[in-house]
């Protein structure tokens, strides 16, 4: 079996069953825009079937469009759309994807997820020099799995304006998983300004776009929980760290609006159903630098899929869907209304759309969950402190906290001298200056602990973790106190496992840093531009990748050509990614096969970070 060939003998039941509900469904499509169908509508996308092959034209150019009320010159749109068209493939056929581009500037397409020639990766500089302006380019490849996934540019910030798309991958044998309707629901940001301008700001301040900083009132809130000692340092702490705990995203709703199937809450984008109906519904993040917490209020959901492959099905509440990662749900609703509710990670806006079984019912959109902020113990970071100063004047947190002061600085404590008691704790570790410069990471992978600290990282790394925690049970800052379901890595298991049984035969341990003042990004302290050469993995190897994440914010790493297999202590039913998203404080590590010869990106998937720095190259060689 071939390493590549995702089939897992699984496929899709056909949508409909009867002829009945056929012309039931058909009928009501004619009501609905063509992104908002259960099949989308991709007959602009010039697709044809000829000898075993899917054969699609696409045209990229700009395109005024109306979004949200307001009408937008920038768009950079797929055969006129935003979101571009589904690409729909068959597993076992040849693709051929001829793209034009009709800019003045260069484009390209990758086809994020898609196991392929690394020539056919679409990444400028990388895999191909890119697409220049009346150019045509012509990707081939076979189609070796199936599943939900996108595909975007990667040229420049042009993700930003729209140049995104979804691709399902119908399977080659019958499916397993039954469902009698399903809807693709890409999640995006949109921003009326330039994507250049917003980058240029993000340098300009750190913050620029948090209008959520603390205040006064939220101090003397500490004070009655915590005491004004305990109060008084963590405020201190985090003015030594020149951050603010409510930095959550870089970009949030006070810039962008949120749309869902291209099309704002306003628009309340409607997906039709037949009562007693289950509907498969196709998460896709395609955003540029958004995390969204996906829920349906009162509906349970089934995860049947992650990043394309399945999984075993998993009942849940709420997901939270990092940047370019895709979630497969079955759900069945109960009601004539459900609404589809994506907030925002840092509760600054959201997205609804609607699964009704009429056109022009609504459900009730439920109130955003309060504003959160990060604190020590939703990081896991273990020992810090403020002590080591990089040689541009940046701090290192390097080692000092106890788990005491951590969780002071969460949610502080009911009893003022516990909490003043913790807070001393974590204020003594913040201020001493690390003696062990290489301290020992006190989680252990593969059975043994491996050794890290400021030495290892440059002048783009702020602080380090020394003690970085696996945190794959944990859900995500802002569900601490969660009364429901939400789902984590740790639940997910695949079908049957990886063919590759061979245990790792080295690590490759790689740090996410990051300067959020300066708004500098990079891998192991050196943005991409400073680095002397590519990752290397051997053809043909088994190895383990480590990711530790030493900044504040939550980062979605992305392998291209390859699957990480995530470790997640489900054995050999490990999961499969193409994205991770790693908390800050975290520690995870993947198993890879590296079978797929050629130069393939690896970087944060978060726009700005990546056009920042955080980017790698990977040779297998």
């Amino acid at each position: 079996m071939s390493l590549k060939n995702q089939g897992m003998g699984l496929s899709r039941r056909r949508l409909i069953q009867s002829a009945a509900a056929m012309g039931f469904l058909a009928g009501y499509d004619s009501l609905l825009p063509a992104f908002a169908r259960g099949k989308l509508d991709n007959s602009n996308a010039h697709h044809t079937v000829r000898n075993g092959a899917d054969i699609y034209d696409l045209t990229v150019a700009r395109t005024p469009l109306k979004i949200g009320g307001r009408v937008s010159e920038q768009p950079i749109t797929i055969n006129g759309t935003l979101p571009a068209p589904l690409v729909r493939l068959k597993q076992g056929r040849e693709a051929i994807l001829r793209v034009t581009n009709t800019l003045p500037e260069a484009t390209s397409i990758h086809w994020h997820g898609l196991i392929l020639p690394y020539q056919m990766d679409g990444v400028p500089g990388v895999s191909f020099p890119g697409i220049m302006p009346g150019e045509t380019f012509e990707y081939r490849f076979p189609v070796e799995q199936h599943g939900t996934y996108w595909y975007h540019s990667h040229s420049g910030l042009q993700e930003q304006l729209g140049h995104y798309g979804p691709i399902i991958i119908d399977p080659a044998e019958p499916e397993s998983v039954a469902y009698d309707r399903e809807y693709v629901v890409v999640l995006s940001d949109w921003t009326f300004d330039s994507p250049d301008d917003v980058f240029r700001n993000l340098k300009v301040a750190e913050g620029y776009y948090n209008y959520n900083q603390r205040t006064v009132g939220d101090f003397f809130k500490d004070v009655e929980t915590m005491g004004w000692d305990a109060a008084w340092s963590k405020a201190g702490m985090w003015g030594r760290m020149r951050m603010s705990p409510r930095d959550i995203l870089d970009v949030t709703g006070s810039e962008y609006t949120y749309l869902m199937n291209g099309s704002p809450s306003a628009g309340n984008w409607t997906g039709l159903f037949r009562p007693g109906e289950k509907i498969r519904l196709r998460f896709i993040n395609a955003s540029a630098m958004t995390f969204f917490d996906v829920r349906i209020p009162g509906l349970p959901m089934t995860v049947i899929s992650a990043d394309g492959q399945p999984v075993q099905p998993v009942e849940t509440d709420e997901f939270r869907i990092g940047v370019a990662e895709t979630y497969d749900v079955i759900v069945q609703p109960t009601d004539t209304a459900h609404t589809v509710f994506a907030q925002s990670q840092d509760r600054s806006g959201y997205v609804r759309g609607t699964l009704a079984t009429r056109k022009g019912i609504e459900a009730p959109v439920p109130p955003m969950y309060p504003r959160t902020e990060r604190g020590m113990a939703a990081m896991g970071m273990g020992a810090m402190s403020m002590g080591a100063m990089g040689k541009d004047g940046d701090m290192n947190m390097d080692s000092g906290m106890d788990m005491g002061g951590k969780m002071a600085m969460m949610s502080g404590s009911n009893d003022k001298a516990h909490g003043k008691m913790m807070m001393d704790g974590a204020e003594s570790g913040m201020n001493k200056m690390s003696s062990d410069k290489a301290t020992m990471n006190e989680v252990p992978t593969a059975g043994r602990p491996i050794s890290h600290g400021p030495d290892n990282h440059g002048p783009g790394a702020a602080m380090v973790a020394s003690s970085p925690q696996s945190r794959l049970d944990d859900p995500g800052v802002g569900f601490e106190t969660a009364n429901h379901r939400v789902l984590t890595y740790s639940q997910l298991q695949s079908i049957d496992g990886w063919p590759d049984k061979r245990p790792a035969e080295r690590e490759v341990e790689l740090h996410l840093t990051g300067n959020m003042e300066r708004y500098m990004w990079s891998f192991d302290g050196k943005k991409f531009s400073e680095v002397d050469g590519p990752v290397k993995f051997y053809h043909g190897e088994r190895l383990r990748l480590i990711l530790v994440n030493d900044s504040m914010m939550d980062h979605p790493i992305h392998l291209h050509g390859m699957w990480m297999e995530l470790e997640t202590g489900a054995g050999e039913y490990r999961p499969r990614k193409h994205t991770i998203s790693v908390k800050p404080g975290e520690r995870v590590s993947a198993l890879i096969t590296a079978d797929a010869p050629g130069d393939w990106a690896f970087h944060c998937h978060l726009l700005y970070h990546m056009d920042a720095g955080m980017f790698r190259v990977v040779s297998v060689v």
